[in-house]
């Protein structure tokens, strides 16, 4: 009896040897639980162009947008973990987990860290015209001033828009009022417009705007100075005890993805992010090419998902 089970075993075993050696042999799908054009997307399109090459079988991007990306996610948590269904994400992943009291999927314990691939920096502005700070501190002064009177615009509740001026204002003990929107174009439109104060925008939202002297940058959310704005202050230069407010990027699997597997497309996708042609294209959107192993990332989003819930709990947020 022992011999047979240990000659199943030995089966098994090279079944799954076998299996993951086989790996890809059928075309691979990169979820974005978000609309087209967005940096998710961006990231998924230049995997999808460029891993074919090294796995031999087509990369389809599937944008699954809903719910603050939610729904795409809940739909790569519940796949088969077979290396067949990945997704991108932003840091919102490890947001939600604290924003949301009743979703269908835990948002960490349900994916297996694959790569990093990017950074993106948030830039908080003003318009001049509208809004007479010229610096960080003065800002912070004028908030103090009158509490609550200042605005600041997001794209909606628990982004990480959101959740960032959440962060600088509880390091500065200052209180803006909160206008969301749905999207980022109508609260840029306002901003512009002079009728909200101050807003944390993506680089290369913001950039066109600052060159043309229609908005104003106070600080860069990253930990060291842009190049594209090598005047501009980091947060904590600033004043501001905060190290960055930076948005990562990663690409997931579900839960239980063969090691070898996740290895593969961890060892693939890095090749992709060397590319210079992909970092140019990265850069364009206002994000920095960068890879991980599958456990820094996962220690990533471990330190981040408790960050966030902390600036959660604080700021009494709660997703609509």
């Amino acid at each position: 009896m022992r011999l047979l089970v240990r000659a199943l075993a030995a089966l098994v075993t090279a079944a799954g040897a076998m299996a993951a050696h086989a790996w890809p042999d059928q075309p691979i799908t990169l979820v974005v639980p978000y609309t087209p054009g967005t940096g998710i997307d961006l990231i998924a399109r230049q995997l999808s162009a460029e891993l074919p090459q090294a796995l031999g079988q087509p990369v389809v991007v599937d944008n699954v947008p809903g719910a603050s990306g939610n729904i795409g996610s809940e739909k790569v948590a519940r796949a088969r973990p077979d290396g067949y269904t990945l997704m991108v994400q932003v840091n919102t992943l490890v947001m939600n987990k604290s924003l949301y009291k009743s979703l269908a999927y835990d948002p960490v314990a349900d994916f297996t860290p694959v790569t990093l691939t990017s950074w993106g920096t948030l830039l908080l502005v003003t318009n001049p015209q509208a809004q007479k700070a010229t610096t960080l501190a003065q800002l912070v002064a004028a908030a103090k001033a009158q509490p609550g009177k200042l605005t600041y615009a997001t794209p909606g509740v628990g982004t990480p828009h959101h959740l960032s001026m959440a962060l600088l204002m509880q390091g500065t003990g200052t209180e803006l009022l909160h206008v969301p929107y749905k999207g980022t174009a109508g609260a840029v439109t306002d901003l512009l417009g002079g009728r909200i104060d101050a807003m944390f925008l993506p680089v290369h939202v913001a950039l066109p705007h600052i060159q043309a002297g229609k908005l104003k940058a106070l600080a860069t959310g990253s930990a060291k100075r842009l190049p594209q704005l090598p005047e501009v202050p980091t947060l904590a230069e600033a004043g501001v005890a905060v190290d960055n407010v930076d948005m990562w990027y990663g690409v997931l699997a579900p839960k239980g993805t063969p090691p070898e597997v996740v290895a593969r497309l961890n060892r693939e996708i890095a090749a992709v992010l060397r590319q210079p042609a992909v970092a140019k294209s990265f850069e364009s959107q206002g994000m920095g090419p960068a890879s991980s192993t599958p456990a820094e990332f996962g220690t990533l989003i471990q330190k981040d998902t408790q960050r966030w819930a902390e600036v959660v709990r604080r700021g009494n947020i709660i997703a609509d």
